[in-house]
């Protein structure tokens, strides 16, 4: 086993740690309080080639592995996690799936598009009821005269507001009293079309989350993604890769919280020491640093195994589940240790804690990753 980084590896999270470092990080916390999108961050990201790292070159992309895109995930979100997710899920919801699933003329039109940073990319599967259970999918598209008539809502979709264009479930029949699930292409433009940003959020206060919202939105038959009816085994598919994202932001923000904690406490003096002295403290700081080093090779195993080409949902869930958990349960200590400073807004670990919570809850919740985790070690017995 080797778990050293490749030399095109480490480039990367030089490069991308340094940018993190400069431009990320210096103005997370007035984004925070202004919700300002990070449009300029993303223009940026662009102009280095990361907007569609994991992407084939043709299309504009880096042509890179899995590990790298979570390397970029993580560094960001250290920096700040509204960037962190608004990266991750630019490529794990916006670009992946079209890459996966996508014809030719498709990923010519909208993946491109997608790596190049000229559009943000995002994914339309949520619903008021079809969340977790994807099946409960309301939104419905019939067809009338050679085109998709789509009508419905969606709700927690990241980036909509920055996407030219984006993949969404809809219904579009039934068999045997199972809903047939298809994803479409819709462009944001497209008449009857509204993208709405009004939500008031405990964290991630610059990431762009927004409802979508479509009154008989008319898109060619063509705009399928894949084939009629496998929209759900499609957005199975595109959470597995979303999950190694999300655990690698959960990383990230962790590993931010930590050198906040260690900083503090080596500073901070109470008793006539500094509290690193204490050992009530260093247990704390020990297990921080354990759990984080545990949940960052969780998720670079699971980004491993995708890059094999082999089976990596179990890991997936396994990563985005204990990464998440730790997450908040490290920030949570990085508050404690920083006692009343750290329920302070300047000291940043706060703002941590508030954007850890998400975690637990996107991209399937603990409880649902739970579920997928005992599936696949109980389907063989």
């Amino acid at each position: 086993m080797n778990f050293d980084l490749t030399q095109e590896q480490q480039m990367i999270q030089k490069m991308i740690r340094e940018f993190a470092d400069e431009e990320v990080a210096p103005g997370a916390l007035e984004r925070d309080n202004t919700k300002e999108f990070p449009v300029d961050i993303m223009k940026q990201l662009g102009e280095l080639g990361m907007m569609g790292l994991p992407f084939p070159e043709e299309y504009g992309g880096g042509g890179a592995d899995t590990i790298s895109f979570a390397i970029v995930v993580e560094e960001l979100s250290r920096a700040c996690g509204s960037t962190g997710i608004t990266y991750s899920a630019h490529i794990s919801l916006g670009g992946a799936p079209i890459n996966m699933f996508g014809t030719e003329d498709q990923k010519q039109k909208y993946l491109v598009p997608i790596c190049t940073g000229e559009s943000m990319g995002a994914f339309g599967l949520t619903e008021a009821n079809a969340g977790s259970d994807a099946g409960g999918t309301q939104t419905v598209a019939r067809e009338d005269q050679g085109e998709w008539v789509i009508n419905g809502s969606k709700c927690f979709i990241t980036n909509a507001s920055y996407a030219s264009h984006l993949a969404l479930t809809a219904v579009t029949g039934e068999h045997n009293g199972d809903k047939e699930i298809t994803a479409i292409i819709v462009p944001t433009k497209a008449d009857g079309f509204k993208v709405i940003d009004n939500y008031e959020k405990m964290g991630l206060h610059s990431s762009n989350t927004t409802e979508l919202v479509m009154e008989d939105v008319r898109v060619p038959l063509d705009n399928i993604l894949g084939k009629r009816g496998e929209g759900f085994r499609q957005f199975l598919i595109t959470l597995d890769g979303g999950r190694i994202g999300i655990g690698a932001m959960a990383v990230g923000i962790a590993q931010a919280a930590y050198e906040k904690a260690v900083a503090y406490a080596s500073e901070r003096k109470q008793f006539g020491r500094s509290l690193s002295q204490f050992q009530a403290i260093q247990f704390k700081l020990a297990d921080m640093a354990m759990k984080i080093e545990l949940a960052r090779n969780m998720v670079y195993k699971a980004a491993w195994l995708k890059d094999q080409g082999r089976s990596f949902s179990k890991e997936a869930s396994m990563c985005k589940l204990y990464a998440s958990e730790i997450c908040m349960e490290v920030t949570s200590q990085a508050v404690q240790i920083h006692g009343g400073n750290g329920y302070m807004k300047d000291y940043h670990v706060e703002r941590y804690m508030r954007d850890a919570k998400l975690l637990e809850i996107g991209e399937g919740t603990s409880e649902v990753q739970r579920i997928v985790i005992a599936r696949e070690i109980l389907k063989n017995v």
